[in-house]
């Protein structure tokens, strides 16, 4: 139990933000299921309203600790792990940005494209300085080692590629042809500036795995996260594929727009592949956790936005490629995500209520990176 409400405020992380995430990509993915995607929708809609009004409060939380507790804010950039978290920001307004786009039309009428595209601008932005500014962090201030490495790390490098795929969503939906332009070529280039980086990062992080073993109980949720990279790439590469050929004629390049339609085709397809095995590979790490108990934590939002954004390209493919089988999947993996949601969902809100996920590892570390020990019991735990 807190000591004090204001604790609330003085403990908050980033890592709050992962819970917009999770929500966020239920509501996107519950409306595709293949038959009663349309009776869900106003399911999706609660949901994406309740990852609205949970982003604002954290928002509103993470600027008074800056405000009121500022000496203590700023050490998140010399932790290892909490610093991570900062990539979750952008990706929930991401997910949120894609919940306007589907959604918005029924609640904000014509003014939500406009809102979603001034939206989408912050979060590139946002993005693109998570992507560069917290792995020189890593390379100039964090103490670490590669037995220390979990997918963590690529928390903030996939924010631009979440942003990228948001990016494809939001391009057909403007009017002007410049614009839809710039907001393509924009998401390609935010694609290239994380996707490759994350695969470099699973393969030094499979290496890892190979040496050192599995990684801490506490952080069993991680092994999740290597889907998340793999998901978001293919179903940008779909997503802007298929915007490619009408945006593309308009300016001319009317073959360049087919030969984009058929690499988004084809990687994503091939990127979906990849997706299987790490699927497969973290069903198998997580077994072998649950033999001696995973401790709850925050961090088991991670089960959850991998998996959903992986289920987003699966269906993406399903319609890419005219195909129902992906449909089908899509649909299973939507359940087992709205499992995985309403467990993590109810954990959740009994551990904010008790005060137990309210920590951060920032206030008991000193301002210069932290031992793996200090990172399990201030940050991963939540106790």
């Amino acid at each position: 139990m807190l000591e004090h409400p204001r604790e609330v405020v003085r403990q908050f992380t980033p890592n709050w933000f992962a819970v917009v995430m999770g929500t966020g990509i239920l509501a996107l993915a519950l409306p595709q299921m293949s038959g009663i995607g349309p009776a869900l929708r106003p399911i999706g809609v609660g949901l994406w309203s309740v990852a609205l009004a949970l982003f604002l409060i954290f928002c509103g939380l993470y600027a008074a600790r800056w405000m009121l507790f500022g000496h203590e804010a700023r050490r998140i950039f010399g932790h290892n792990v909490a610093s991570m978290f900062i990539g979750t920001i952008p990706m929930a307004l991401s997910t949120l940005i894609n919940g306007l786009l589907v959604f918005g039309n029924g609640l904000f009428a014509e003014a939500y494209i406009s809102l979603a595209y001034g939206l989408w601008w912050v979060d590139v932005a946002l993005s693109l300085a998570c992507g560069v500014g917290i792995p020189y962090l890593m390379f100039t201030r964090h103490e670490i080692s590669l037995d220390s490495m979990t997918a963590v790390w690529l928390l903030p490098v996939v924010a631009a590629e979440v942003a990228g795929a948001t990016g494809g969503f939001l391009a057909p939906h403007l009017a002007d042809t410049h614009v839809q332009s710039v907001v393509l070529i924009t998401s390609y280039v935010l694609w290239s500036y994380s996707v490759p980086v994350a695969l470099s990062m699973l393969a030094i992080l499979i290496l890892r795995m190979a040496l050192y073993k599995l990684p801490d109980e506490s952080m069993a949720a991680s092994s999740w996260l290597a889907l998340g990279p793999v998901g978001t790439g293919a179903l940008g590469m779909l997503v802007m594929g298929g915007d490619a050929p009408a945006i593309f004629t308009v300016h001319g390049l009317a073959e360049l727009g087919l030969v984009a339609q058929g690499i988004g085709v084809v990687s994503g397809l091939v990127l979906w592949g990849l997706g299987v095995w790490w699927l497969l590979l973290a069903l198998l790490i997580t077994a072998r956790y649950l033999k001696n108990g995973i401790p709850f934590n925050l961090g088991w939002w991670g089960y959850t936005f991998p998996l959903g954004v992986y289920t987003a390209a699966t269906y993406r493919l399903g319609i890419m490629l005219d195909l129902a089988f992906f449909g089908y999947i899509g649909t299973i993996l939507t359940i087992a995500l709205t499992c995985m949601w309403l467990v993590v969902a109810g954990r959740t809100l009994a551990g904010a209520w008790a005060g137990h996920l309210f920590t951060s590892p920032c206030i008991a570390a000193p301002d210069n990176g932290m031992g793996k020990a200090a990172c399990r019991a201030g940050y991963s735990d939540g106790r």
